[in-house]
């Protein structure tokens, strides 16, 4: 079976470029969440899929692969015969966080993936609550000088996103403050509301309603510029040049897929991604488009993955 599979693909691959493109794709594409289903990255793929269907000619299943911290969707991807039918929704885990954070992930980070195009980028923001004397960055960094290993933020779990820009804070800041890890965003926020912990990083969708109503303080977002989405609100690299700790989502497909099938697969994704309407969609949920050519998503990965293993090195985090 593996023989003739292998003997199918080679002569698959030995046809011109512009026949794969053409015969692609020839059925139904996965599109592996690997996270489970009701989260933002499932939502977020799911969204996508309807009109990608729309713009192959092919149904777009989105698949939930959950575990191991996104690397067994991430494995599934890699695995998969590099056709173009099986997609990974990417986030920060499987390629530019998760070889820094575990002993070892059961893929090659760089090789076994095909980068495709950017996708979002969901804009942190820091926010502390009310009863903390900081009404910038700055004076969060000197209280937390003044109060070294006293100040705590809460996060959704050891090695999330909100951990990894906690860590950051720390890193560029040259601070020492308490990272209280949670089972998820819920507790995390119960805690921050009630004053339990001083602040939390976290997505604008989650930290900015109580920040409006008064419940929270919004003290910056963690993109390298000032997002659009709240302009009024500083960068906090403003503050701490090179912080940027906002989600990076993507597609890829599997490592050594032809470049005339990615190059339909970035053709119809930029496309939806530069429809006003979608955009529209996708802003009001606190998310910034990200279309990319698949050699821009190749540097942005790279440039993810160098800057979380200098963070991660210097708090000494590792997940088993």
């Amino acid at each position: 079976m593996k023989t003739h599979r292998r003997s199918i693909l080679a002569a698959a691959l030995a046809l011109p470029a512009p026949a794969l493109a053409q015969g692609f794709p020839s059925r139904p594409i996965r599109l592996v969440c690997p996270f489970a289903a009701g989260g933002s990255a499932d939502a977020s793929a799911r969204q996508l899929a309807e009109p990608l269907s729309a713009a192959l000619g092919q149904p777009v299943v989105v698949e939930n692969r959950p575990g191991g911290g996104a690397t067994l969707g991430a494995q599934l991807v890699a695995r998969a015969a590099p056709d173009g039918h099986t997609l990974l929704y990417g986030t920060p885990g499987p390629q530019s966080v998760n070889p820094h954070l575990m002993r070892s992930v059961p893929y090659d980070p760089v090789r076994d993936f095909a980068p495709v195009s950017g996708y979002k980028r969901a804009p942190n923001l820091l926010a502390v609550h009310p009863s903390l004397p900081a009404q910038d960055l700055a004076q969060l960094i000197a209280l937390a000088k003044a109060r070294p290993g006293t100040l705590t933020f809460a996060s959704s779990g050891v090695g999330s996103s909100s951990h990894l820009a906690g860590e950051m804070l720390k890193f560029l800041g040259g601070v020492d403050i308490t990272h209280v890890p949670y089972r998820g965003t819920g507790p995390a926020m119960t805690d921050l509301l009630s004053g339990t912990v001083a602040m939390a990083l976290d997505t604008l969708s989650i930290l900015l309603p109580p920040a409006r109503a008064g419940s929270l303080r919004a003290l910056g977002v963690t993109t390298p510029q000032r997002s659009r989405l709240v302009p009024e609100l500083p960068a906090l690299a403003e503050t701490l040049p090179g912080f940027d700790a906002a989600p990076f989502n993507y597609i890829a497909a599997t490592g050594g897929t032809p470049p005339a099938i990615v190059a339909r697969l970035n053709q119809a994704i930029v496309g939806i991604l530069n429809e006003p309407a979608y955009r529209a969609r996708m802003e009001a949920l606190g998310e910034e488009a990200t279309p990319s050519s698949p050699e821009e998503l190749a540097e942005t990965i790279a440039r993810e993955s160098a800057r979380w293993k200098q963070v991660i090195e210097a708090a000494g985090i590792r997940v088993e």
